[in-house]
């Protein structure tokens, strides 16, 4: 229906610019391969060579979906590789080096690392994604919800919707590939199932929020149940449906005012009681493997450069700064090697921490914001600001 009514709307605009043409500029159109003759016969016919043009290059359309969709159901590529894969004869195959680094991303989220973080991470490394792009918290997320490195292969067979970013929609279909997976089909759900968790504590619009802060996403309007992000001055927080005209009650607050009361309140309601955090412990192995690959490239650049040098591609001065540059980014890798290589520490299991503890470690500026928010989101939901009693309500989990 919709590749009718378009076909449609090119008609009528292709009629509409020849009738301007012709009588406000005095100017024919004429076609080479289909010429036609002067008469009023000629329009008519004119009109259904079009329509026939028109009904073979959505025929063709449907056609060749058809075609796509057909094969993907019987495992066929009929989609570019993600980052991680290079295009083989017939299916994906993997790259070494960027499957160390999908590996590194999914074990990173489940460590507790955001996307945002994620790929800032990646950035300070220097990769790049397929596009040549630096990455963003969606690229990850795009990563981390394909099912591509299981094994998989998702296809909308509607389609390409640029609304559905992430291929959710009910059209969306995912069948078994041939190619080999990167990671396992546990880890996969697992990472699903804390994305989905993600998406529920976060409540819209503070997942995309610019920066960390320590409350964010947790205090909520009581009027429409919006979420309370910073404003531009980054001192108080407001509705974002207020903000955008959705919601008829302000609910304008100071940070500073909505953190005391809320401290005031945890410090009451807890009184002496204490807190026990678990660590779990850490994984290493594939972040030593994801080094070890950096460093290998690295050294492989050298040699480039190196090169190019000898074949008179470079000039000395460009090789002395290449050198210098990738030198330097060996000798960061290989430090960082040798303390990943060292003998373990030994971490404590649990770790006891009384009420007024956990405030101060709430209100020290040595302490990253995000990390605040972790450490209240362990035992606090969410938060009901009220504006009109300037008040509060704690969901506490139980």
């Amino acid at each position: 229906l919709l590749a009718s009514s378009a076909a449609s709307d090119v008609y009528k605009r292709q009629i509409l610019y020849k009738s301007m043409l012709r009588r406000e500029c005095g100017i024919d159109v004429i076609s080479i391969t289909e010429q036609l003759s002067d008469d009023p016969t000629s329009m008519l016919i004119e009109a259904l060579l079009e329509a026939m043009d028109e009904y073979y290059s959505i025929n063709l359309a449907q056609e060749v979906r058809r075609g796509m969709n057909e094969k993907f159901s019987r495992g066929g590529v009929v989609s570019i590789p993600p980052f991680g894969y290079r295009m083989g004869k017939e299916h994906f195959e993997i790259d070494l080096y960027q499957a160390s680094l999908v590996t590194m991303i999914y074990q990173d989220f489940l460590k507790g690392l955001s996307c945002r973080q994620i790929a800032g991470k990646l950035n300070e490394m220097g990769i790049l994604s397929n596009r040549g792009n630096p990455f963003e918290s969606r690229t990850v997320e795009y990563i981390l919800s394909n099912p591509t490195y299981c094994g998989k292969l998702r296809r909308n067979l509607q389609g390409t919707d640029r609304t559905d970013r992430f291929h959710r929609s009910e059209n969306v279909m995912i069948v078994n590939g041939f190619h080999k997976a990167i990671i396992s089909e546990e880890l996969y759900d697992s990472v699903q199932e804390k994305m989905a968790l993600t998406q529920r504590s976060y409540a819209a619009y503070s997942r995309t929020s610019p920066d960390n802060f320590m409350l964010q996403g947790l205090v909520r309007c009581s009027n429409c149940g919006a979420t309370l992000t910073r404003t531009s001055g980054k001192h108080s927080l407001q509705c974002y449906r207020y903000a955008r005209g959705q919601c008829e009650k302000s609910h304008s607050v100071t940070l500073k005012n909505i953190k005391s009361a809320l401290f005031r309140q945890i410090e009451q309601d807890f009184q002496e009681a204490a807190l026990y955090i678990r660590f779990l412990p850490p994984s290493e192995e594939t972040d030593t493997q994801t080094v070890r690959l950096l460093l290998k490239r690295e050294q492989e650049r050298l040699q480039k450069v190196k090169a190019a040098y000898e074949a008179g591609i470079d000039s000395i001065n460009e090789y002395q700064q290449s050198k210098r540059k990738i030198l330097k980014q060996i000798e960061e890798l290989s430090l960082l090697l040798d303390s990943k290589n060292s003998p373990p520490k030994n971490h404590p299991k649990t770790l006891t921490i009384t009420i007024p503890q956990l405030l101060s470690l709430l209100d020290s500026p040595a302490i990253d914001e995000c990390d605040k928010n972790k450490l209240l989101r362990s035992f606090i939901s969410k938060i009901i600001f009220n504006r009109t009693d300037s008040t509060l309500q704690i969901y506490y989990h139980t």
